[in-house]
């Protein structure tokens, strides 16, 4: 049987590699942050479809469950880090601009979201640093989503930042250099252990599984399958139930496992 990658989304995902890996250079290692978390950041993507418009009520249960999972994550990973990397990431921090986000939507708009319980934050792998830095890589690479998401908030919704959009403003122009400067510090901390790539990963795809488990419950409903012209002119009673011919269970051992992989963007 062809194994898949040992990271990537296939049909099969608790599936790993069992035979010694090469070394990979620190280029690969951010390359396979971004390759290996591809179908989780689609799922979150497309729960959360924060560029689409919405009401201010839906932005500000969103906004709730940020401000949940950062209140649980942010100390996790600053306890976590090196005496060295505790300053670097104290200054990153974005936690309370969601927390002020929040008391906007409250005082000055009249939203108050309910409380979302970000308890899955607590199950994400901080044991080792590169696992911090592979749990990093998901919020630092949302903050450049902001860019694109702060204008439009601003343009559908009227708020910015200090007035209920100040976490995806974030640090604003700063943004893309800070970016920079966590992909120069991860790229040098996980090296060129395929190991220690392993484990950045694992903790990346973890850190999106919390975020996706947190806002499952927002996501729109999905949509109903349709009937194509043609299937209808075959069947007369379109309201028939499908035959259930290609509904069977399959063994993992009797099937190829292909990559199956989402841009990332």
């Amino acid at each position: 049987m062809r194994r898949g990658h040992p990271l990537r989304s296939g049909r099969h995902p608790e599936t790993f590699a069992t035979t010694p890996a090469p070394a990979l250079n620190s280029d690969a290692a951010l390359t396979e942050l971004r390759l290996t978390t591809r179908a989780e950041h689609a799922r979150i993507e497309d729960i959360l479809r924060l560029t689409e418009p919405m009401t201010l009520a839906r932005y500000a249960a969103i906004m709730s469950g940020f401000d949940a999972f950062l209140r649980a994550w942010e100390p996790r990973v600053q306890d976590a880090l090196p005496a060295r990397l505790q300053p670097w990431f104290r200054a990153r921090r974005r936690g309370g601009f969601a927390s002020a986000d929040i008391d906007w939507l409250r005082d000055e708009a009249d939203e108050s979201p309910v409380p979302m319980d970000a308890k899955a934050a607590a199950t994400i792998p901080l044991d080792h640093l590169v696992q911090v830095l592979g749990s990093i890589y998901v919020i630092e690479g949302s903050a450049l989503g902001g860019r694109v998401i702060a204008p439009h908030l601003k343009s559908t919704l009227g708020i910015g930042p200090g007035h209920g959009a100040s976490y995806f403003h974030g640090f604003g122009s700063q943004t893309g250099d800070m970016w920079r400067d966590y992909r120069v510090l991860a790229s040098l901390e996980i090296g060129e252990s395929s190991k220690a790539v392993v484990r950045a990963c694992r903790s990346a795809k973890r850190t999106f599984a919390a975020l996706i488990d947190l806002f499952e419950p927002l996501a729109p409903p999905a949509p109903l399958p349709s009937l194509s012209a043609q299937d209808a002119a075959i069947d007369d009673d379109a309201t028939r139930p499908a035959p259930l011919d290609g509904f069977f269970a399959r063994d993992s051992e009797d099937e190829d496992e292909d990559d199956t992989i989402v841009d990332l963007r």
